[in-house]
């Protein structure tokens, strides 16, 4: 019997699958979603129900905001403004530079109320001899503009002037020693952050020329536009008498994002995101999805990469990140932003599923994203469908066709097949999800990538996720704020503005921000500004004193203030049997106020993705006979990553209760003081294998607590050192660059490659 999607059956009918999801539960069938199939006599009881209900069946009405939103016309670069296109003006001109003869003699002239009064009818003769002084010497007469305009009515004092023949001289009358009146003054003034140079020099009521000097003095060369130092100032103040504190700037309105008014929004294009293992078609998918683009458009082509781009399909957008992988899809949600809606997962029909795959599954997860399925290179002899819906299955992904909620297409990137149906497939899925956005406010998005240009400057591609971004508008990027100068499409063309789920290149910035940075429009350039400087002081701090994000050691503290509801854990194994267990037991664990929640689990050593995605989740990472290079160290320090290594089970399933029981004691703490790559072999009969070493990093110590080799990031054994020579003299302990003789006791499995980790156990303090 042949069936009909419900979604087909209502865009038949002119109605939506939830109207007809709706009748079919009345017909008592249940359990059905807008992608199930039904029989062709169940779809035709409906349709006559419809029928009955009203002679001709409804149309899809379209709501009348929509009919009145007009898009917003793209003018090209010609049509612009001139003042647009090119540089705009420096909001605030520099004053003229004044003759440092000039400075020292104005600094001897008297108040202007104390100049010598002129008569009017002296005047025109007192400019026009002066004119004629200086007429030659163009040099000069812009020195004497700028007498002019420092201290007027100068030059004339004591001077014989002539009018009818007759010489005239003014006297002044006898000059009194000058002093600077001292104005009254607020016994402190307030400075708040991010204040320019000329807003300085305001704030306290000196020259801008003094102020600035008196930066010179202590080593800055500030422009009247450049923020101050905020040390600077208070000693610049300080030295003319001038008591100044500083104060924070708010920046709560700025980075909350505010309730949107739900009448206002309107659909939005969803932003995709690919997926997938190495190998399994992830950029040829991404290179059928672009020509696509280009058959429909017949743009010619792409001309600039900004990261992410637009496809059109039958007159609705969607969205595309070119993302590297799923550091940067991690990484960017470990900063607070969101931006992917749905995960396009790529698995080779050939291959099935293969650890990066499990991986993007638990990093989709993580992110509580929707995850449809490709399941490329079906057009290979050996492709096996069935065999891939399992291996999903194991994992939570489940299709449709056997009662889940995830979309299965079947595509062959290579030889381009599939491709618009995955793209009709992915639309359906945005359409339950409702996805919208309000045009009508000011722009908020994230960076997605930033880039220094030679020839622009700092340059970043931003993805528009609610309001509309204008040339022109201020805004404020993590620790960076700008203007925004010019707007560039992913096709390299200029545009005025840009609309929800648009990305769009942003030129305007000072500094090159950073991927995952919240952007966000603000009323004025200046609040842009020292809410900027604000955060560059908070991440000083923050730097200085950086903390872990979670330990085990301070969880019990953190639950009791309300801080964790949810424990998450990653677990790194050496085999899937120890695995298994060890993740078992703990999600067995009960407490009163957290749970705890495995997300991710595999078999290998501990590597950097691990860590982004315990940064991201702020989760704790549990190695089981496994160890992580130097590089996933240093990354799991700088990121404030917890993690735990054990060779016992129940070791690390009773360390877990102890922490959420609060009930830590003083912990010995295993540090790792050197390792060594063993270059070669000899076997000895009555010594045993001996491991010629050089010695890589840290030092190796003949009496260190403990020694363990690894393979491939597998532990394979560990012991104690029996001897430690250096051109067969006994030694206590070898650096780094140097070549050594190790024997372990008890172990002569010793291979060429191996790496030899000394370490010792030091005595922590637990910090409740």
């Amino acid at each position: 019997m042949s069936k009909i999607r419900i979604y087909e059956l209502a865009k038949k009918l002119g109605l939506t699958s939830k109207t007809i999801l709706g009748e079919i539960s009345k017909l008592g069938i249940k359990g059905k979603i807008h992608t199930s199939s039904i029989e062709t006599e169940i779809a035709k009881k409906i349709e006559d129900i419809f029928r009955k209900k009203s002679v001709k069946l409804p149309q899809k009405v379209v709501p009348k905001r929509d009919l009145a939103v007009k898009k917003p016309v793209k003018p090209s670069v010609e049509k612009l403004p001139k003042e647009k296109a090119g540089p705009t003006k420096p909001e605030i001109e520099e004053e003229p530079e004044i003759l440092p003869e000039i400075a020292k003699h104005e600094e001897q002239l008297p108040p202007e109320e104390e100049e010598l009064k002129i008569p009017d009818r002296f005047k025109k003769e007192i400019e026009t001899e002066k004119m004629e002084k200086f007429k030659t010497k163009p040099g000069m007469q812009r020195a004497f503009q700028t007498i002019r305009k420092i201290e007027p009515k100068r030059w004339y004092e004591q001077k014989p002037f002539r009018k009818s023949g007759k010489v005239k001289t003014f006297h002044k009358e006898e000059r009194k020693p000058y002093i600077q009146p001292v104005l009254p003054r607020k016994k402190i003034l307030k400075l708040p952050e991010g204040v320019t140079v000329k807003e300085f020099a305001e704030i306290i009521s000196v020259k801008l020329s003094d102020v600035i000097k008196k930066f010179m003095e202590l080593g800055y060369m500030p422009t009247i536009n450049q923020s101050v130092d905020t040390d600077a100032a208070l000693l610049v103040a300080d030295s003319f008498g001038i008591k100044l504190e500083p104060y924070p700037v708010e920046e709560d309105t700025v980075v909350e994002e505010a309730p949107e008014d739900i009448d206002k929004l309107l659909p939005r294009p969803p932003v995709i995101t690919i997926m997938g293992h190495v190998d399994h078609g992830k950029t040829s998918l991404l290179d059928a999805i672009r020509e696509t683009k280009v058959t429909e458009t017949e743009a010619g082509g792409i001309t600039q990469h900004i990261g992410a781009y637009k496809i059109n399909l039958k007159k609705k957008d969607i969205v595309f990140l070119d993302t590297p992988g799923h550091e940067a899809f991690t990484s960017m949600r470990a900063r607070g932003a969101k931006v992917t809606d749905i995960v396009v997962l790529v698995v080779a029909a050939d291959d099935g599923v293969m650890p990066q795959t499990i991986e993007a599954i638990n990093h989709a997860k993580a992110a509580n994203v929707a995850i449809v399925i490709a399941i490329n290179k079906i057009d290979k002899p050996e492709a096996n469908i069935s065999k891939v819906k399992n291996e999903l299955a194991e994992h939570g992904i489940i299709s449709e066709e056997w009662g889940g909620k995830n979309i299965f297409v079947e595509v062959s990137a290579k030889k381009r097949l599939g491709i618009e149906h995955l793209l009709e497939m992915i639309l359906l899925q945005a359409e339950v999800m409702e996805l919208k956005a309000n045009p009508d406010r000011k722009a908020r998005g994230t960076i997605i990538e930033a880039k220094l240009d030679k020839g622009r400057g700092p340059v970043a591609t931003v993805l528009v996720q609610s309001g509309n971004l204008n040339i022109g508008d201020a805004f404020l990027a993590g620790i960076h704020a700008g203007k925004v100068r010019a707007l560039i499409d992913d096709t390299g063309k200029r545009i005025s503005n840009a609309g929800p789920s648009t990305p769009v290149e942003v030129i305007g910035f000072q500094d090159v921000p950073s991927a995952g940075d919240i952007f966000t429009v603000v009323e004025e350039e200046k609040r842009a500004r020292q809410i900027a400087l604000a955060r560059q002081q908070k991440q000083k701090f923050a730097d200085v004193e950086k903390t872990r994000k979670l330990t085990l050691d301070e969880l019990y503290a953190k639950i009791k203030e309300g801080m964790i509801k949810e424990l998450n854990i990653i677990i790194k194994g050496d085999v899937q049997g120890s695995v298994e267990a060890i993740k078992e037991a703990l999600e067995n664990i009960i407490h009163p106020q957290v749970k705890v929640k495995v997300i991710h689990s595999s078999v290998g050593g501990i590597n950097e993705s691990d860590v982004m995605l315990a940064a991201a989740s702020s989760a704790i990472i549990i190695g089981f006979n496994v160890r992580p290079d130097p590089v996933v160290s240093q990354t799991a320090e700088k990121e404030g990553v917890d993690i735990r290594l054990y060779n016992v089970i129940y070791e690390a399933i009773d360390n877990v209760k102890k922490a959420l029981e609060g009930l830590l004691e003083p912990m010995l703490k295993e540090k790792a003081i050197g390792r060594a790559e063993v270059r070669e072999t000899f076997a000895i009969s009555r010594i045993g294998t001996i491991a010629g070493c050089y010695v890589l990093d840290g030092y190796i110590v003949r009496s260190s607590d403990g020694i363990r080799v690894i393979r491939d990031s597998i532990i394979v054994y560990e012991g104690k050192i029996a001897s430690l020579k250096r051109f067969k003299e006994d030694v206590k302990e070898v650096q780094a660059g140097y070549e050594c003789g190790i024997v372990i006791e008890n172990f002569n499995d010793i291979k060429v490659g191996d790496i030899l980790e000394a370490y010792i156990i030091e005595k922590v303090a637990a910090k409740l």
